[in-house]
């Protein structure tokens, strides 16, 4: 994380943190009144695995950002503020904004917009008066999370002059000449106006979208929801670079190529001839049949635990959940004693099982076939269990993975 510093209108001191890959696409994140940049931080870290930079900017008055003594919060200050940020940053980036910046960003815009972004996304904007609706946010959030006002200077309310904003709003939408995405939520002050409708007509280039069943914002209450319909425009509207293709039948790119395929992860346990507990992580296992019940698994010929494996006449498939990356990596390695430091619990086919695992799954060894440098170990299943309220630890492009959509 690099934090970047800005001069804004009047002279005041704006803050930014920069996350990811300077030469990847920017975007900069711009919160509402009465946050803090903090309140993009899930958002921003899957931007960046979605290789973008991220540029999360304080508005003045909140975070890191000097609260100005002069106490001027109204549009005009954040207008210039935006503008000063957006022409200092040296490229041009998607702006994504929530509640109150979404009329800060509509009207900066409005003017010179594709010199200064290559695109806007307004989640959560009201285009029609609402004199209490930065106050009831602010509130709200405070409550919900326990923050500290002083994150931010409360003379900030009140001082954006709402009796001209829907005009404003209407006579800005036209000339927003750029790729716009309008994201609205399920709070009732968000729901969808006449005014909303006629803001969204009269935008040249833009699509909308609503996210359903949020208790506060879309951004903190449906954030996986939000960040499918962020990175689907962002991958149309902002690709990273034309797609590259390669080709080979070497193994090397076959390796590469297989890792595109997203998997989950697993470890397989067993017991030696002595009773002693093995295991290894896995991550090429399938379900194979219902009727009669059977997965598979592939093993490595090189594997310490593979000899076992061949031999063993039950064995267990431990599905790993997000927060077990630890343990994969324990069972991945070599050298530690892998159950010592794992909490477990014998099965009733007396199989090793983890404890905390999404689930798992007791065999007995139905057939065992060579594949190459793998053998492929079939189990017919006697006994499964899960967890269905924890999330899976995925794998894929050689890293460790998250679900990002719900």
């Amino acid at each position: 994380m690099t934090i970047l510093t800005f001069k804004g209108f009047g002279g005041v001191r704006l803050e930014a943190e920069a996350i990811g890959d300077e030469n990847d696409p920017t975007i900069l994140l711009v919160h509402g009144a009465g946050q803090t940049r903090s309140e993009w931080s899930t958002v921003a870290e899957a931007l960046v695995q979605a290789g973008r930079r991220v540029v999360s900017l304080d508005l003045r008055g909140h975070g890191g950002s000097e609260w100005p003594e002069s106490g001027r919060y109204d549009l005009e200050s954040h207008i210039e503020d935006l503008r000063a940020v957006l022409a200092q940053l040296g490229t041009r980036p998607v702006v994504v904004t929530s509640t109150s910046s979404g009329w800060i960003a509509t009207v900066a815009l409005a003017t010179d917009a594709a010199n200064l972004a290559a695109g806007l996304v307004l989640v959560d904007m009201p285009a029609r008066r609402d004199p209490g609706l930065a106050k009831a946010i602010a509130e709200r959030l405070a409550a919900l999370r326990g923050h500290d006002q002083k994150l931010w200077d409360e003379r900030v309310l009140g001082q954006i002059d709402l009796d001209d904003l829907e005009n404003r709003l209407a006579e800005a939408a036209p000339k927003l000449n750029l790729p716009t995405l309008v994201v609205r939520g399920g709070l009732p002050w968000m729901e969808r106006s006449p005014a909303s409708a006629a803001f969204d007509a009269a935008l040249p280039n833009a699509e909308s979208v609503e996210v359903a069943d949020a208790d506060l914002l879309v951004v903190t209450d449906r954030t996986e929801a939000f960040l499918s319909h962020l990175l689907d425009f962002l991958d149309r509207k902002q690709p990273r670079a034309a797609p590259e293709f390669r080709a080979g039948s070497d193994a090397r790119t076959l390796r590469d190529a297989m890792g595109c395929f997203a998997t989950g992860i697993t470890i397989i346990t067993s017991r030696d001839g002595d009773g002693t507990p093995i295991g290894l992580t896995a991550n090429s296992f399938t379900s194979l049949s219902l009727d009669p019940p059977l997965l598979l698994v592939c093993v490595a010929n090189t594997a310490g635990s593979a000899p076992v494996l061949r031999e063993a006449e039950h064995f267990a498939v431990n599905m790993l959940q997000v927060s077990q990356q630890a343990t994969s990596n324990r069972f991945a390695g070599k050298g530690e004693d892998r159950f010592a430091a794992t909490a477990w619990t014998e099965g009733e086919t007396g199989m090793p099982l983890i404890d905390g695992a999404l689930g798992a799954f007791e065999c007995k060894r139905h057939a065992i076939h060579d594949g190459g440098d793998h053998f492929i170990l079939v189990g017919e299943v006697v006994r499964a269990q899960f967890e269905p309220r924890r999330d899976p630890l995925l794998y894929f492009r050689g890293k460790y993975r998250r679900l990002h959509f719900a």
